[in-house]
């Protein structure tokens, strides 16, 4: 399904409860972050070996995708509001990292172009 197909639902999902009023610029961001962290909180103190039998875990693998769901929805949201495209984002910003980060200057590197 494309961004705009996704930015409908979302929408419409929105519209439907009344909640524009409550998704400001500000008010997206802060829930991107929390939904990241949420995410983040299912691999907090997990080895490798313990994060991919989360992921072969299938309640455990629906959990994780419920939040990449919900970073996504406050995305969307960010970006249908704000008009913002984001495939023209994405692929700006990989142009940026692509003259940042030089493949065969950063094959299996993970510094940072500043470091």
């Amino acid at each position: 399904m494309a961004f705009e197909e996704l930015q409908t639902d979302v929408r419409e999902f929105c519209e439907k409860r009344d909640w524009r009023q409550y998704h400001t610029p500000k008010e997206l961001a802060i829930g991107m972050v929390t939904e990241s962290s949420e995410l983040l909180e299912q691999f907090r103190f997990k080895d490798h070996a313990d994060q991919s039998e989360l992921l072969a875990d299938p309640d455990r693998r629906e959990a994780i995708e419920d939040e990449l769901a919900d970073v996504l929805f406050f995305m969307l949201r960010f970006a249908d509001l704000y008009d913002i495209e984001l495939d023209e984002a994405l692929t700006s910003k990989l142009e940026k990292n692509r003259s940042r980060y030089p493949a065969n200057e950063y094959n299996g590197r993970n510094k940072t172009y500043d470091e």
